[in-house]
Protein backbone atom coordinates (compact mmCIF):
# COMPACT_ATOMS: atom_id res chain seq x y z
CA UNK A 1 0.00 0.00 0.00
CA UNK A 2 1.37 3.23 -1.10
CA UNK A 3 1.25 6.55 0.54
CA UNK A 4 3.18 9.21 0.17
CA UNK A 5 4.02 12.35 2.77
CA UNK A 6 6.06 15.23 3.23
CA UNK A 7 9.62 14.11 4.22
CA UNK A 8 10.89 17.58 4.66
CA UNK A 9 13.67 17.16 2.31
CA UNK A 10 10.62 18.14 -0.73
CA UNK A 11 10.73 14.57 -1.79
CA UNK A 12 7.69 12.33 -1.55
CA UNK A 13 8.73 8.48 0.26
CA UNK A 14 6.09 5.66 0.69
CA UNK A 15 4.29 4.84 4.42
CA UNK A 16 3.74 0.77 4.45
CA UNK A 17 1.58 -0.61 6.76
CA UNK A 18 3.50 -4.03 7.54
CA UNK A 19 3.36 -4.91 11.12
CA UNK A 20 6.77 -4.71 11.60
CA UNK A 21 7.32 -1.34 10.82
CA UNK A 22 7.52 0.84 13.83
CA UNK A 23 6.52 4.07 12.60
CA UNK A 24 6.30 6.02 9.56
CA UNK A 25 9.58 7.33 7.87
CA UNK A 26 9.16 11.46 9.13
CA UNK A 27 12.41 12.51 10.07
CA UNK A 28 13.56 14.74 12.73
CA UNK A 29 15.04 18.19 12.03
CA UNK A 30 18.66 18.64 13.04
CA UNK A 31 16.91 21.17 15.88
CA UNK A 32 15.55 17.77 17.61
CA UNK A 33 18.64 15.34 16.68
CA UNK A 34 21.14 17.34 18.42
CA UNK A 35 18.79 18.05 21.47
CA UNK A 36 17.97 14.74 21.34
CA UNK A 37 21.28 13.76 21.68
CA UNK A 38 22.34 16.68 23.78
CA UNK A 39 19.55 15.61 26.31
CA UNK A 40 20.98 12.00 26.20
CA UNK A 41 24.46 12.81 27.13
CA UNK A 42 26.47 11.10 24.37
CA UNK A 43 30.02 10.90 25.60
CA UNK A 44 32.53 11.68 23.77
CA UNK A 45 34.91 9.06 22.04
CA UNK A 46 32.56 6.11 24.60
CA UNK A 47 29.08 6.21 24.08
CA UNK A 48 27.69 3.35 21.09
CA UNK A 49 24.13 5.25 19.94
CA UNK A 50 21.64 2.88 18.50
CA UNK A 51 18.77 4.28 16.31
CA UNK A 52 15.64 1.61 15.28
CA UNK A 53 13.92 2.74 12.62
CA UNK A 54 16.68 5.11 11.51
CA UNK A 55 15.27 6.38 8.28
CA UNK A 56 18.13 8.36 5.94
CA UNK A 57 20.01 7.89 8.84
CA UNK A 58 20.39 11.06 10.31
CA UNK A 59 20.86 10.33 13.72
CA UNK A 60 23.54 7.88 13.82
CA UNK A 61 25.70 10.36 11.97
CA UNK A 62 25.02 12.95 13.68
CA UNK A 63 26.17 11.20 16.86
CA UNK A 64 29.26 10.54 15.74
CA UNK A 65 30.22 13.99 14.17
CA UNK A 66 31.27 17.38 16.70
CA UNK A 67 30.16 18.23 19.31
CA UNK A 68 28.85 14.77 20.21
CA UNK A 69 31.71 12.08 18.85
CA UNK A 70 29.44 8.96 20.07
CA UNK A 71 32.60 6.42 19.65
CA UNK A 72 29.96 4.36 17.15
CA UNK A 73 26.60 4.34 16.24
CA UNK A 74 23.75 1.89 14.36
CA UNK A 75 21.00 2.87 12.33
CA UNK A 76 18.34 -0.18 12.09
CA UNK A 77 15.33 -0.24 10.02
CA UNK A 78 13.44 -2.58 7.63
CA UNK A 79 13.35 -0.19 4.85
CA UNK A 80 15.59 -1.38 2.36
CA UNK A 81 15.10 1.79 0.26
CA UNK A 82 15.86 3.72 3.11
CA UNK A 83 18.92 1.67 4.55
CA UNK A 84 20.09 2.27 0.58
CA UNK A 85 19.86 6.17 1.22
CA UNK A 86 21.55 5.93 4.83
CA UNK A 87 24.49 4.13 3.61
CA UNK A 88 24.88 6.59 0.76
CA UNK A 89 24.54 9.68 3.50
CA UNK A 90 27.29 7.40 5.64
CA UNK A 91 29.33 7.17 2.75
CA UNK A 92 29.05 10.73 1.82
CA UNK A 93 29.91 11.70 5.27
CA UNK A 94 33.13 9.62 5.15
CA UNK A 95 31.84 7.70 8.33
CA UNK A 96 32.18 4.16 7.40
CA UNK A 97 34.32 3.44 10.05
CA UNK A 98 32.18 4.74 12.75
CA UNK A 99 28.22 4.56 11.46
CA UNK A 100 26.71 0.94 10.30
CA UNK A 101 23.08 1.23 8.94
CA UNK A 102 21.47 -2.51 9.36
CA UNK A 103 18.62 -3.36 7.10
CA UNK A 104 17.02 -5.34 9.66
CA UNK A 105 13.94 -5.94 11.93
CA UNK A 106 15.15 -4.33 15.13
CA UNK A 107 13.20 -7.02 17.55
CA UNK A 108 15.62 -9.30 15.73
CA UNK A 109 19.17 -7.05 16.88
CA UNK A 110 20.78 -7.46 20.04
CA UNK A 111 20.60 -3.90 21.55
CA UNK A 112 22.88 -4.94 24.88
CA UNK A 113 25.76 -2.70 23.28
CA UNK A 114 23.74 0.49 23.06
CA UNK A 115 25.08 3.10 25.70
CA UNK A 116 22.12 5.60 24.43
CA UNK A 117 18.52 4.40 22.16
CA UNK A 118 17.17 7.16 20.20
CA UNK A 119 13.25 6.99 19.39
CA UNK A 120 10.85 8.99 17.20
CA UNK A 121 8.10 6.33 17.41
CA UNK A 122 4.41 5.99 17.87
CA UNK A 123 3.61 5.52 21.42
CA UNK A 124 2.14 2.21 20.51
CA UNK A 125 5.32 1.76 18.91
CA UNK A 126 7.24 2.86 21.99
CA UNK A 127 5.12 0.13 23.97
CA UNK A 128 5.73 -2.73 21.55
CA UNK A 129 10.04 -1.82 21.96
CA UNK A 130 9.52 -1.79 25.96
CA UNK A 131 9.90 -4.89 26.86
CA UNK A 132 12.72 -5.45 24.42
CA UNK A 133 14.79 -2.37 25.96
CA UNK A 134 14.17 -3.60 29.45
CA UNK A 135 15.28 -7.40 28.73
CA UNK A 136 18.76 -5.99 27.03
CA UNK A 137 19.71 -2.29 27.79
CA UNK A 138 22.66 -1.87 30.07
CA UNK A 139 21.31 -0.27 33.62
CA UNK A 140 23.67 2.54 32.54
CA UNK A 141 21.94 3.00 29.34
CA UNK A 142 19.77 6.30 28.48
CA UNK A 143 16.69 5.97 26.16
CA UNK A 144 15.76 9.41 24.49
CA UNK A 145 12.28 10.05 22.51
CA UNK A 146 10.99 12.51 20.51
CA UNK A 147 7.57 13.88 20.84
CA UNK A 148 6.35 10.43 22.35
CA UNK A 149 6.95 9.09 25.52
CA UNK A 150 6.92 5.55 26.92
CA UNK A 151 3.63 4.92 28.63
CA UNK A 152 4.69 3.15 31.59
CA UNK A 153 8.33 4.40 32.29
CA UNK A 154 8.85 7.92 33.87
CA UNK A 155 10.86 10.27 32.18
CA UNK A 156 14.35 11.33 34.40
CA UNK A 157 14.25 14.71 32.56
CA UNK A 158 12.30 16.11 29.35
CA UNK A 159 13.64 19.33 27.28
CA UNK A 160 10.78 21.32 25.36
CA UNK A 161 12.05 22.76 21.80
CA UNK A 162 10.24 24.38 19.12
CA UNK A 163 11.17 23.05 15.79
CA UNK A 164 9.78 22.28 12.22
CA UNK A 165 8.84 19.33 10.00
CA UNK A 166 11.37 20.04 7.11
CA UNK A 167 12.86 23.48 6.36
CA UNK A 168 9.54 25.83 7.10
CA UNK A 169 9.79 27.65 9.97
CA UNK A 170 6.15 28.99 9.82
CA UNK A 171 5.24 25.76 10.65
CA UNK A 172 7.95 25.11 13.97
CA UNK A 173 5.70 23.49 16.65
CA UNK A 174 6.90 22.64 20.48
CA UNK A 175 8.44 19.40 21.02
CA UNK A 176 8.88 17.45 24.06
CA UNK A 177 11.98 15.37 24.22
CA UNK A 178 12.04 12.60 26.85
CA UNK A 179 15.05 10.82 28.60
CA UNK A 180 14.77 7.72 29.99
CA UNK A 181 17.37 6.40 32.39
CA UNK A 182 17.46 2.66 32.63
CA UNK A 183 18.59 2.59 36.12
CA UNK A 184 15.59 4.52 37.24
CA UNK A 185 13.15 2.77 35.32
Amino acid sequence: MDHEVFSGSLKKIPIYAHKNYLAPPFPSNAIVVDEMLRLADVKSGKDVVYDPACGDGRIPIRAVQEPFCAARAVGIDIDKELCKIAREKVKTSDLQDKVRIKNRDIFKCDLSEADVVTLYLSEPSNERIRPKLERELKKTARVVSHSFRMESWNPSKTSDINASLGNDKKYAYPRRIYLYRMDEI
